[in-house]
């Protein structure tokens, strides 16, 4: 796996500082829906880091956000270019690139490269997470009275009730702190190193949770769906904690959702 780890962090660091050294240029900019964006970064950074992964591992599969998908046998890299991209198009320095490897449907290796801060944050499966090599662990805050937040909304809040404003009004009162950054991978890799003590978010997709998911879980957290089920990452919703609060976190979900046992939270999203 050292050889697959080198890789990824290598093409993670690639794309991060491609992206860094545009940071503050024009962007052509492509709408996907109303407030969903592309910028001409993202396809680029994704074309980085998927020329590479074809020129070294031609047999491999790839799931990047902005292309089709690539058949492979046995590994599937799977890719955000640019995590981020609303706040990178205005400029906003919070935005990263998140690769995962995943065997035989299961994830062994995330990176998440922030370009800004330089930071690197690496998770291997059974082998722990560290940021810049070195080990890190989630917090220890199990009071939810005491707990820093992260969470995200979206790109259909505008039109769809099932927005996480729900949520996010009822915790706001019950945690320290709720941080809305913008950037789902970078949420969980700040979950992992302890920086938040819990995320949660609604129909993210596989390229914005691999690679994170896996470093929450080499750092001791926990990652499940908003309501304790195993967490897949076609799954309709994710909460990741520092353990701790986690099942706190879960009964506060069950209470505020009305369609709880509804067949709109039974069925995972299509993967697209």
């Amino acid at each position: 796996m050292q050889d697959f780890r080198d890789f990824a962090v290598l093409i993670a660091r690639e794309a991060g500082r491609f992206l860094k050294q545009r940071l503050n240029h024009k962007h052509t900019i492509d709408y996907k829906g109303e407030i969903n964006i592309v910028t001409e970064e993202d396809k680029m950074s994704e074309e980085i880091i998927i020329s590479r992964i074809r020129k070294n591992f031609p047999s491999h599969g790839i799931l990047a956000e902005e292309s089709e998908e690539i058949g492979g046998s046995g590994y599937r890299w799977i890719i955000d270019p640019l995590d981020g991209t609303t706040n990178y198009a205005h400029g906003y320095p919070v935005f990263c690139v998140s690769i995962a490897l995943e065997r035989e449907g299961k994830v062994v290796l995330g990176v998440i490269f922030n370009p800004v801060l330089d930071e690197i944050f690496v998770a291997e499966d059974g082998k722990g997470a560290f940021l810049n090599k070195r080990r890190i662990r989630v917090s220890t805050t199990a009071d939810l009275s005491l707990g820093l937040l992260a969470t995200g909304f979206p790109y259909d809040i505008r039109e769809n009730r099932d927005n996480n404003l729900n949520y996010f009004v009822g915790l706001a009162t019950r945690v320290q702190a709720i941080r809305r950054a913008g950037s789902a991978a970078l949420d969980l890799a700040y979950t992992a190193c302890g920086r938040f003590d819990a995320f949660w978010e609604l129909k993210l997709r596989p390229w914005d949770t691999a690679a994170g998911c896996l470093l929450v879980k080499e750092a001791g957290g926990v990652v499940t769906d908003l309501f304790g089920r195993p967490f897949l990452l076609d799954s309709p919703h994710i909460l990741a904690s520092n353990g701790k609060m986690h099942d706190r976190l879960i009964r506060y979900f069950k209470e505020t959702d009305p369609f709880f046992h509804s067949d709109s939270f039974a069925r995972p999203h299509e993967i697209r």
